[in-house]
């Protein structure tokens, strides 16, 4: 029976490309959700090259368990976040990998099921207030949006929005929630989006503000930025010599975050510039091969619009820093 789990791969050919996945070769896929690109990448590692596939959602695990059964041995699937990869490749006596496969965000199935509160529409939601305020990647761990917003100081709350969404009105809307839950509780969508419109935040933006408000309560509630600087290190270290590491981000903060572990990876030492001789003694981890993010074609976009955000970048591990 089909999967009801979407996983459209975005930016497929660019990123098998790059992975450059071959016979005898181990492959992880941090981020494993529906399979798409782990399929394409155990095709291409034909006829013995092998996957490991990490993903915090059991639902995607499920799902790609039934896409990758195909492939029998050559998929291992792990129920765990991609920080954690030292302990998985010690668990399966993997000293060095080949490669590692990272799709950050959220995917089209967790977005589209309601009970999940990744979004305050879609086409399975009646009206927001038939969405719970949930947004956990893993739905076994304990914290909630719905947690935070009762929780956090107004200060914390600001920082939240301020820094995870880059709202304009941060501490307004902070302040707005924390004088709101005395009498009334956060709980649904809905009672989120009238906060948001009684206190006009954002309100002369082009996109509606809310969209900023999830984004930064979902990275919040899953440590997603810390993850992925975690996750970046340890996958970077991972890999053998000349074999490499791609990223999808799909907004500017991770983005962001990518390029710079990149650049700082591929330029080395850290002495202050006007530092005449280094004497922090570090050496170049990685090459860039992406001068620039690669992004989706207009073709792709219009069959998969969610892939209009994503951003490509990739990096290729130094002999010398093994």
């Amino acid at each position: 029976m089909a999967s009801p789990f979407e996983h459209r791969p975005v930016l497929l050919a660019k990123v098998l490309e790059l992975l450059d996945a071959r016979p005898d070769s181990v492959i992880v896929d941090g981020t494993v959700g529906g399979g798409g690109h782990s399929a394409a990448i155990l095709d291409q590692s034909a006829p013995n090259g092998r996957l490991i596939g990490l993903d915090r959602d059991e639902a995607a695990l499920e799902a790609a368990s039934q896409r990758l059964a195909p492939y029998g041995d050559r998929a291992r699937l792990v129920h765990t976040s991609f920080r954690s990869l030292p302990a998985v490749l010690k668990e399966l006596e993997i000293p060095r990998v080949d490669g590692v496969l990272l799709d950050l965000g959220v995917s089209s199935h967790q977005l589209d099921e309601v009970r999940r509160g990744f979004r305050f529409g879609g086409r399975d939601a009646k009206d927001a207030a038939s969405v719970p305020l949930d947004m956990r990647m893993d739905p076994k761990a304990q914290t909630t949006a719905a947690d935070l917003l009762a929780r956090l100081s107004e200060a914390g709350l600001e920082r939240c929005f301020r820094d995870y969404g880059e709202l304009p009105g941060a501490r307004r809307l902070a302040r707005a929630i924390v004088d709101s839950r005395k009498t009334h509780p956060l709980e649904t969508a809905a009672d989120l989006l009238e906060l948001i419109r009684e206190t006009g935040v954002g309100r002369r933006r082009r996109h509606n503000p809310a969209t900023l408000v999830f984004q930064a309560l979902r990275i919040a509630v899953n440590d997603e930025l810390a993850a992925l600087e975690e996750g970046l290190a340890v996958a970077i270290e991972a890999l053998r010599p000349q074999r490499r590491i791609v990223v999808l981000a799909y907004h500017s903060l991770e983005d962001r975050i990518v390029k710079n572990v990149f650049r700082d990876g591929a330029r080395g030492c850290v002495c202050p510039p006007k530092t005449p001789v280094c004497i922090c003694g570090r050496l170049p981890t990685v090459r860039v091969l992406t001068r620039r993010p690669l992004t989706p074609s207009e073709d792709e976009i219009a069959e998969n619009p969610r892939a209009r955000s994503a951003r490509l970048r990739a990096a290729e591990r130094l002999p010398e820093a093994a």
